[in-house]
């Protein structure tokens, strides 16, 4: 176990094979390490905090530190991070609020300097968050969705997968899956397509998601009715009625077309 003389790791740490410490990394609490992570200098790990396997931990990343929530108060929570992730300079990644609660970060996201993830955030697998995102408390990212850099999204706040949100843009509601976003406040403009044809979503599915999204964001009906339409009108591939069922269940209501 590479640690070098310079860190601090607690007594209760457990940390896991083949994991790289750097100089003046503070590892304290009962913060677990995945086999084969390696963490930089002047990294701080605390809390009941799990990192997974193969993670890269960039200098100056502060995570499990307790959560910048005013009715935090000293309750245990927990910080789950999974494998593959890259977390560069200076992120912030704090964990749950209530007692046993938790923040969770799945795997093989890009988590880039200087970005925040508060408390009882979710964050999918494969998400890239560019430079200064910063998640308010309760966030959820789905999985592959990307966050241009010095975007600030709003509590309970849903992302969708395969979605893309343009750089600076203020998110106060949720965004829907497979689209692309950007503004103050952020809109929608259309299909991620690049997103979607990276991932091989089948010709005949986006075609459909774009006739979707005509009916959702053009046709100047309500949420509620434009689903009508949407469902009456449109076969339900199995991304079309992803894109219903995560309307369905928004709460801060949906962010619309950027078209007057």
């Amino acid at each position: 176990m590479p640690v070098d003389k310079t860190a601090i790791v607690s007594e209760n740490a457990k940390i896991g094979e083949n994991v790289l410490i750097g100089p003046y990394a503070v590892i304290s609490g009962e913060a677990v390490i995945g086999a084969g992570t390696k963490i930089a200098s002047h990294c701080v790990i605390e809390g009941n905090t799990t990192i997974g396997k193969n993670c890269e931990i960039f200098t100056g990343a502060v995570i499990g530190s307790r959560p910048q929530d005013l009715k935090y108060k000293g309750e245990k929570v927990y910080l789950e991070v999974g494998d593959n992730n890259i977390i560069r300079e200076y992120c912030t990644l704090n964990p749950g609020t209530e007692e046993g609660s938790k923040t969770v970060v799945g795997d093989g996201n890009l988590i880039m300097a200087y970005s925040h993830v508060a408390h009882d955030c979710r964050v999918g697998n494969n998400c890239v968050l560019a430079n200064g995102s910063t998640l308010a408390g309760h966030v959820t990212i789905e999985d592959r969705a990307v966050i241009g850099g010095l975007v600030a999204i709003h509590q309970f706040v849903r992302v969708g997968m395969l979605s893309i949100i343009g750089g600076c843009s203020k998110v106060v509601q949720d965004i829907p899956p497979y689209s692309t976003c950007d503004g103050h406040p952020a809109a929608v403009f259309g299909l991620n397509l690049v997103g979607l044809r990276r991932h091989n979503v089948s010709k005949e599915s986006i075609g459909l998601l774009d006739d979707a999204f005509r009916i959702l964001f053009s046709s100047g009906l309500s949420v509620k009715h434009a689903l009508e339409k949407l469902v009456k009108e449109i076969k339900l591939t199995s991304e079309v009625t992803y894109l219903v069922e995560f309307i369905k269940k928004t709460e801060r209501g949906l962010a619309r077309s950027c078209r007057k």
